[in-house]
């Protein structure tokens, strides 16, 4: 293979006169392209270092349309029966939100990363513009313990449920409107020029932030500094990377604030192989919150979607429902406030304590089972890797080989929570929809194993033996998939 290697100094460069001092090989060979690779993520990164100031524009066009969308179904009446997304705007909000937000901004990190969360995001850049007028107090210790987002992303994801928030645009306007205020009051307390809130409290921040390591956009230090990725306050880097460290994506929200081609530091824009980091997770700063946070987020997503569906549920708070009356404790039939509980009479619509109790019951018992089903089929690989040899110790194969999880994990929830995508193909022919969740969803069990046996590979274990610790997360992905059998191809 011959192999040439140039900088963009000696040739010329369509894009600025900037970009021709950011000085990146690029590598040209007879077998493969990565030149081209190189030219692509050129054109992306002179693009959006030409326009960055002026995405100001788009932050404030995203925040009138989130307004718009959660606060004007409040303002309309309810939508006839046969109504649809083209004839009433709150059938309209709803599938926006449900229909396309949801599961593209996942399916989006495979090919963009976080991209979202910089862009776009109107909650991030509310709580950046609030930040700059704020307090700018210092972060404290409670919020940048790392288990802070998967505590918020439990509550927000229970509440949505137990108010309705896929149903009823007053449950939308609540969650969406607290997660909001939420955003601007922690930016306008906390940090200094920096977004707190993106890094530390975000919902759905972590989510998408381990979902970008399995992306194909990477941000990479020019002249990286050896000792691993770290965090600090003294930085360009509105969600605190220290950005010569940086190794690891799940943080990067792609602001592009640390891109400039007439400097010899800062980050240059990388386009990789989708998982590349996962299986190489051992170089990017692996995180056990991470893996705990993947087990226990798709756990109680899960348990949001089971409890609509499956039969078991109503026998369930049928018998828990009898043994209160039984017992002379006649407050569980009663409804509590509104902001707590779905109450929509007009809709037929009225939960109760009973309702309240049973639901996060659920959903909690749902996340608790597949979180230890997982914890366990991974400890085994973890094990079974180090009675082949594997290198590391026990915790350290058990946080590697949990990533593995990752794209089974995050179809799931797009095939589950985010269903409203695939209902127009039933309009062709009704067994589409279960067949296009049938195909993504094997292509993310492939991918799961895949990413299983590359982590393997990198822990030291044989091919002929790699089969037996790649074994327990195969049966974990299945079983992954299993649970979600009635989203994907109803019971």
């Amino acid at each position: 293979m011959t192999t040439k290697t140039f900088t963009l100094r000696q040739y010329d460069h369509p894009l600025s006169r900037n970009t021709l001092l950011d000085e990146i090989p690029v590598h040209v060979s007879n077998r493969s392209h990565p030149g081209q690779i190189s030219g692509l993520s050129l054109l992306i990164k002179g693009f959006f270092v030409r326009h960055r100031n002026r995405l100001v524009w788009v932050h404030v066009t995203m925040f009138l349309f989130f307004l718009t969308v959660i606060l004007l179904p409040l303002l309309l009446g309810d939508p006839p029966e046969d109504a649809t997304p083209l004839t009433h705007f709150t059938i309209f909000a709803n599938y926006a939100m449900w229909g396309l937000w949801f599961p593209l901004v996942l399916l989006s990190v495979i090919f963009t990363g976080r991209s979202w969360c910089g862009l776009l995001c109107p909650m991030g850049a509310a709580a950046e513009w609030a930040n700059k007028v704020g307090l700018q107090r210092p972060i404290p210790g409670w919020m940048r313990w790392e288990g802070a987002p998967i505590v918020s992303f439990l509550i927000i994801t229970i509440l949505g449920q137990t108010v309705g928030v896929r149903d009823h645009p007053e449950a939308i306007a609540e969650v969406f409107g607290v997660t909001m205020l939420a955003a601007i009051l922690i930016g306008f307390i906390y940090g200094r020029n920096k977004r707190a809130w993106c890094r530390h409290v975000c919902p759905i921040g972590l989510l998408l932030g381990i979902f970008s390591r399995i992306g194909a956009v990477q941000f990479i230090a020019k002249r990286p500094r050896p000792g691993g990725d770290r965090y600090t306050e003294k930085t360009v880097c509105p969600t605190m990377i220290d950005i010569s460290h940086k190794e690891e994506s799940r943080h990067c929200i792609e602001c592009f604030r640390c891109v400039h081609p007439e400097t010899r530091g800062g980050l240059r824009l990388h386009l990789r192989n989708p998982g590349k980091e996962v299986e190489n997770i051992r170089q990017h700063n692996p995180n056990p919150f991470e893996v705990w946070f993947l087990f226990l987020g798709t756990g109680i997503a899960l348990g949001g979607f089971l409890w609509l569906v499956l039969p078991q549920y109503g026998r369930l708070r049928q018998t828990i429902g009898e043994w209160f009356i039984e017992n002379g404790h006649y407050w569980i039939g009663e409804s509590g406030p509104w902001w707590l509980m779905s109450i929509h009479p007009e809709r037929r619509e009225v939960f109760n304590w009973l309702d309240f109790g049973t639901i996060i019951g659920f959903m909690l018992a749902a996340m608790l089972l597949l979180t230890a089903l997982l914890g366990f089929t991974t400890w085994l690989s973890a094990w079974l890797s180090g009675q082949l040899q594997g290198d590391k110790d026990l915790n350290q194969r058990f946080t590697e080989l949990g990533y593995q999880y990752a794209p089974v994990a995050m179809v799931s929830l797009v095939i589950g929570l985010g269903a409203t995508l695939f209902q127009p193909l039933g309009s062709l022919d009704q067994t589409l929809p279960g067949l296009a969740k049938g195909t993504l969803f094997t292509a993310g069990l492939l991918w799961s194993l895949w990413l299983g046996n590359r982590i393997l590979q990198n822990q030291g274990i044989a091919a002929r033996y790699r089969w037996i610790p790649l074994l327990p997360g195969a049966l974990g992905s299945l079983a992954v998939g299993a649970a979600w059998w009635p989203g994907i191809f109803g019971i």
